[in-house]
């Protein structure tokens, strides 16, 4: 999700200022005093009033004074967006797929109503497991780069110079899954 707001936060008798993030499977706060590290799978609760994101979870109630943003945040945690959300694949788009997705994948874009195509497609996937698989890198966007996390084999570095090589530029980057990112690149705007 990426959202990230400066705030007071308070845990019982513990309260900080610091750093709150929406994260896409838990809620991360960083204070001073006080640092949190809330997956979504273990709140019970969520409520939103007074400027004030209220947080149950088994180590207490967490306190967020985020605004505004409150009420959008828990949204946001009761609502988490699936990952073909973040990854922007709609019913009846057109999807191509270039090397070997994860098991499942195939699967969720057929429930997901996407096309998958071999010729012509809007979104194009493309899985590597090392900068060997970049060779087959189309210049055409928008494509998303599905790589591993945290390997020396292949690092975020490498991925972001084979897609400018090839003439497009990056635009997002979305945690495909807990062993796996995805990098978004597109045709600049003057092409």
């Amino acid at each position: 999700m990426g959202r990230e707001a400066i705030c007071t936060a308070r845990l019982g008798a513990s309260a900080s200022e610091g750093r709150a993030l929406l994260e896409t499977n838990e809620l991360v706060f960083r204070g001073v005093d006080l640092r949190l590290a809330i997956p979504f799978k273990e709140i019970s609760q969520v409520t939103a009033a007074g400027g004030s994101l209220q947080v149950w979870f088994p180590g207490g109630c967490a306190e967020f004074r985020l605004g505004e943003k409150a009420a959008i945040w828990a949204q946001e945690i009761l609502n988490p967006k699936s990952r073909l959300d973040k990854l922007g694949v709609k019913a009846g788009l057109a999807v191509s797929v270039i090397g070997e997705p994860p098991a499942g994948f195939l699967e969720e874009l057929a429930g997901q109503r996407a096309k998958i195509v071999k010729k012509n497609p809007e979104l194009r996937f493309l899985f590597v497991e090392g900068v060997g698989g970049l060779k087959k890198l189309p210049a055409k966007g928008p494509l998303w780069i599905v790589y591993p996390k945290g390997r020396k084999h292949i690092t975020e570095s490498q991925v972001l110079e084979a897609g400018r090589r090839s003439g497009l530029v990056d635009i997002k980057v979305v945690s495909f899954s807990p062993t796996h990112t995805a990098l978004k690149f597109t045709l600049p705007a003057k092409r």
